[in-house]
């Protein structure tokens, strides 16, 4: 049961924001709700009075800060953080691994803990999971966090899973840690920007007794648009009973994205270091005080607002602040910034209440993307528009949904231009193939697993074949995997090398090993057990010269653009090439005209998953048997398709002679399939 008793008081129409409210051992927390960052047990330039006047309502401290200074002793001595800096609302304490992490030059990560050096003194300390919780208790904090491994949200699937895995050891840990303390303990989902960790996580913490969970791992490398993304994809996997708090972000535009996305709790220094450099938040826009323009400016701050700066210092008087360098500058914005981040979390939440959150979002996120609109820092200019990244004959599309896939500019083809390739990849052949499952050694089946990856295009289907290996190379025991060998056929490495240049628009290739591929032809996992060759040239002159498959992911461009890789007679000869070994053929195509030309050539067809405005695709096999036993239960075509096929316009291959024609047809309707 939960130390905070949460309650969900109402889900927005048209939105997953919620308006929730918490009991915590110092009061009651209203949701949404904004947390300033007082690191070192002060908000820096603020005093608690200050705090109290904007409508702070919880502080954030930092175990790691105040392990070093002033020291357990210390809380010891007063009895925990409230007495010391003299606050009577609740506190959450940070664990430290996000300090950890940011120290990677003295620091050394083991299954322990973190072993660090301290910047006050010198002296080696080791965090663990037990010493974190145990200094969270002597502060005496309200909601305790978990320690975590943290790590850059664009770091590679096998080194998010091994640090998502030691997240999860060190979470039960710290459950063991806390023992029968009243104070609140929070879990964290870690798995960077990787869909499968991140859903992984949320569903390892959902089933331990946390009294809320964490988002970590964000604003740590990513994009907004990636930060969003998978903001939602946790909130969708995590208990609609528990509070969800984003930690470390973030901007106003940030925080009412995340509340969108079902995010009730955040904290982070912005307010107050903005301050610092002179800048306000309002709401004319963002305002930079360092600028000559307000130097004889009479107008408060934002004259929407009723804070103490707003209601009795001028602009003027701030510009003069600034320019000195006096810290009375820093407070006074300090307290403009944080009593700005409140009434929003205050407007947000009203809105919630109305059930008109979703016009609020609409209006809002136009409004917190303004500078300071009646004193523009230059004349209004056109938007420049980046220049389309390009090279030799293929360009960065970017789709209407936001994600980039590669376009060769001759044909206008697109490499999966309605799904995110990544996506498209892992359900039209990772999960259609169950390759997952094929990778385990059963049943006899322990030799190597050979796919051949027929267009290696931007590597979106050899990476999702790769990621799903590492996947299931960290779950299972060592000698419980087949070896893997993905071998990629290409004419032109244009694709993968102009992808791969600008990685931050295809997550898919933020590896190693697309860059090996490119520099060597082949990559290697560190167990051995996965191999990825890379066979450049004309697909026809290398196949038949390369072990037969066990699947073949079939990705040329299409036949309108590559004719010579969809006929009868290439088909026929992947065929003859398998000969005795049972092989599987999965294609993006539904076409007639290709499933006709892989029935001509001996192949079992039957319909594959739909993608995007696809409503099937295609695989096939080479003998009857490996339709019958494949584990997805395959539906062949049957009579139905060959009614239709009968009336169709791509009866026959274009390529077939007039006089060809009646023998075709009888090829195809004394099919045994049929």
């Amino acid at each position: 049961m939960s130390r905070l008793n949460f309650t969900l008081e109402k889900t927005a129409s048209g939105s997953k924001a919620r308006a929730a409210k918490f009991q915590t051992l110092h009061g009651e927390v209203q949701t949404p709700v904004f947390m300033p960052v007082g690191t070192q047990a002060t908000v820096k330039s603020q005093t608690v009075d200050t705090l109290k006047a904007t409508g702070s309502s919880v502080l954030l401290a930092n175990t790691y800060h105040l392990l070093l200074r002033p020291g357990a002793e210390v809380f010891k001595k007063f009895g925990g953080i409230h007495r010391f800096m003299n606050w009577d609302r609740p506190v959450l304490t940070d664990s430290g691994g996000f300090q950890i992490f940011s120290l990677p030059s003295s620091r050394a990560m083991k299954e322990e803990g973190a072993s660090f050096q301290s910047y006050v003194d010198g002296t080696t300390h080791l965090l663990s999971p037990e010493s974190s919780i145990e200094m969270q208790k002597t502060i005496g904090s309200d909601i305790m966090m978990v320690l975590d491994q943290c790590i850059p949200s664009t770091a590679p699937h096998d080194q998010a899973e091994a640090a998502m895995l030691l997240t999860h050891r060190w979470a039960e840990r710290s459950l063991a840690a806390r023992g029968d303390s009243p104070q609140a303990l929070f879990g964290i989902v870690q798995g960077a920007c990787h869909r499968d960790l991140r859903k992984k996580s949320a569903a390892f913490l959902r089933k331990l007794p946390f009294d809320g969970i964490a988002i970590g791992g964000l604003a740590v490398g990513e994009t907004h648009d990636e930060r969003y993304e998978f903001t939602g994809v946790v909130t969708e996997e995590l208990p609609t009973n528990l509070p969800r708090y984003l930690m470390g972000v973030g901007t106003p535009i940030d925080i009412l994205e995340a509340v969108h996305r079902g995010v009730d709790m955040f904290d982070c220094i912005i307010p107050t270091q903005l301050a610092q450099r002179g800048t306000a938040f309002s709401s004319h826009g963002k305002l930079h005080f360092r600028r000559a323009v307000y130097k004889f400016s009479e107008e408060p701050i934002d004259a929407e607002c009723d804070c103490h700066a707003c209601k009795h210092y001028s602009r003027a008087y701030l510009n003069h602040l600034v320019k000195a360098n006096e810290i009375l500058g820093w407070h006074l914005l300090g307290i403009h910034n944080i009593a700005y981040y409140h009434r929003l979390m205050r407007d947000i939440r009203e809105s919630i209440f109305q059930d008109d959150f979703a016009a609020f979002y609409e209006k809002k996120r136009l409004q917190l993307a303004r500078t300071d609109e009646d004193n523009p820092t230059l004349q209004p200019k056109k938007a420049k528009v980046a220049p389309t990244p390009t090279l030799g004959d293929y360009e960065v599309h970017t789709s209407p949904q936001g994600f980039c896939s590669i376009r060769q500019i001759s044909s206008g083809e697109v490499m999966h231009s309605v799904n995110r390739p990544s996506d498209e990849a892992n359900k039209l052949y990772v999960e259609q193939s169950h390759l997952a499952s094929r990778l385990l050694k059963r049943d006899g089946a322990d030799g190597e697993l050979v796919i051949w990856d027929v267009g290696l295009g931007a590597a979106s289907n050899a990476m999702a074949a790769l990621h799903c290996f590492e996947k299931i190379h960290a779950e299972n025991e060592e000698g419980t995997l087949r070896p893997l060998r993905i071998v990629s056929f290409e004419c032109d490495l244009d694709p993968l090398t102009l992808a791969a240049k600008h990685a931050g628009r295809f997550p898919h290739l933020r590896h190693g090993a697309p860059g090996q591929i490119l520099a060597n032809s082949k990559w290697s996992h560190f167990s051995g057990l996965l191999q990825w060759e890379l066979h450049m040239g004309d697909f026809l002159q290398h196949f038949e010269a390369t072990p037969p498959p066990d699947l073949i992911f079939y990705d040329p461009f299409s036949a309108k653009t590559d004719t010579g890789l969809w006929t009868t007679e290439v088909f026929a000869r992947i065929h003859r090439h398998c000969g005795q070994k049972s092989a599987e053929l999965y294609t993006y195509s539904s076409a007639t005209a290709v499933r006709v030309m892989l029935l001509a050539a001996g192949y079992y067809v039957a319909e594959g998953v739909g993608t995007g405005p696809k409503s099937s695709t295609t695989l096939a096999f080479n003998h009857a048997a490996g339709a019958k036993a494949h584990p997805g239960n395959p539906r062949l075509l049957g009579p139905e398709w060959l009614t239709r096929w009968r009336r169709s316009d791509s009866k026959y291959p274009k390529d077939l002679p007039a006089e060809g024609k009646a023998v075709f047809e009888k090829l195809i309707e004394l099919h045994p399939q049929f």
